[in-house]
């Protein structure tokens, strides 16, 4: 018995082991800061004070079920959702990689974690299953020890050793997504509402995950993004979370993640070889070979001393000229090189529900996070998971 006793009585929700009458005061709490609302958001959407919201999120007080039906609607997640406990995770989560920490960002860095968390939730209730591949990613700390930094020859190097790891050669990826995916990292891409997110990536137990946004339209940004968040789970496993919350220390971990990534997509060994030329335009075609920005072209061009400070300059003056800031030739169009879609964790999802092991139901009980959200995360709508397209890896059962 819950000894607070707040005990919701809802048709259709009678207790068990898994899901009973009582309301989870950090469910409420969740689902809440998911949406970015404040108590005050939540109370006059409900229509109920703030003090009652925080007694029902300090678990002193029941919320009536009316009124906990209009918090379900508010928050866009189920009943259930509010009344059943985890059925477990991988293990303990690391601090989540953000481009950003401050003041303007906290909600949304509170909102992502409260996903970070509903994904593996996700994953964890397909693990005991499915075989997952197996993750297989390689781990550095830097040299200098007393500054915890990376110089850039040695990002240099880490990023050669990962593609030489992964038995790459010194050409262009053809899918960054699906590499990293048969590497053991799972990977969604979803849409939070009212969050500008880019990407993020964490650890849960020894289970890497990237979280990608849906938001973003270029395919080659969505790729940086990817070796942006490889790089950290690469390199900084063993930063702590009060390092993530120095805003200083999180610039520089930033920047070495954008220094792997331009490393990893565009190796110091072969592409200076493919650039010929200042102009603007001569980026385009190796825009089509590499599926790098030409914006992060140029950058990685600086960063190799291909030009100088005066001619990198001119390129972005041709660039800002061009109107390529925000939208650059092949992001939009019939020539658009075509966005990476993570296929892992919808591939395994099919396997399971084909099976007849886990009926799509069962699952959606089990989880209890809503419908929406819970397509997103996996990758497919649950009436098509039948139809998704092949990959190259073949999951197996447990």
């Amino acid at each position: 018995m819950n000894k607070n006793n707040n005990i919701l009585d809802f048709p259709g929700t009678a207790p068990n082991q898994k899901t009973g009458r009582f309301l989870i005061p950090d469910k409420l709490t969740e689902a809440r800061l998911a949406l970015g609302f404040t108590q005050t958001d939540l109370s006059k959407s409900v229509g109920v004070s703030r003090q009652a919201i925080s007694a029902y999120e300090l678990g002193n007080k029941k919320p009536e079920p009316e009124v906990m039906r209009k918090i379900s609607d508010s928050l866009k997640q189920p009943i259930a959702f509010f009344v059943k406990q985890s059925d477990g995770s991988f293990g303990k989560f690391s601090p989540n990689f953000f481009r950003k920490i401050g003041a303007d960002t906290k909600k949304r860095n509170l909102a992502c974690e409260v996903y970070s968390k509903w994904f593996a939730d996700t994953v964890f209730a397909f693990d005991s299953l499915a075989n997952f591949p197996k993750v297989d990613i390689p781990q550095f700390e830097p040299n200098d020890i007393q500054s915890n930094t990376y110089n850039s020859d040695e990002i240099e190097n880490i990023a050669e050793t990962v593609r030489k790891y992964f038995g790459l050669g010194l050409g262009p990826i053809s899918n960054v997504l699906r590499l990293v995916e048969a590497k053991g990292v799972i990977a969604c891409r979803l849409r939070m509402e009212n969050k500008k997110i880019e990407a993020f990536s964490y650890w849960s137990g020894d289970r890497p995950f990237i979280f990608l946004a849906s938001y973003k339209n270029s395919a080659v940004r969505s790729r940086f993004d990817v070796a942006h968040e490889l790089g950290h789970l690469c390199m900084h496993r063993w930063v702590g979370r009060e390092e993530i919350e120095d805003k200083e220390r999180l610039k520089q971990i930033e920047s070495e993640a954008n220094r792997f990534a331009g490393s990893f997509l565009l190796p110091r060994k072969s592409f200076p070889n493919e650039v010929y030329s200042t102009r603007a335009e001569s980026f385009i075609d190796l825009k089509v070979r590499w599926k790098v920005a030409i914006q992060a072209m140029v950058y990685r061009c600086k960063d190799l001393g291909i030009f100088d400070d005066r001619q990198i300059t001119n390129i972005y003056k041709q660039i800002s000229y061009k109107k390529w800031r925000t939208i650059e030739p092949l992001d939009q169009g019939s020539r658009a090189i075509e966005m990476e879609h993570p296929m892992l964790l919808g591939k395994v999802a099919e396997l399971i529900f084909q099976s007849g092991k886990y009926e799509k139901s069962e699952f959606l009980a089990d989880v209890a996070l809503s419908r929406p959200i819970l397509e997103q995360l996996i990758g497919t709508s649950f009436d098509e998971v039948e139809d998704l397209p092949s990959t190259n890896f073949q999951p197996t059962l447990k």
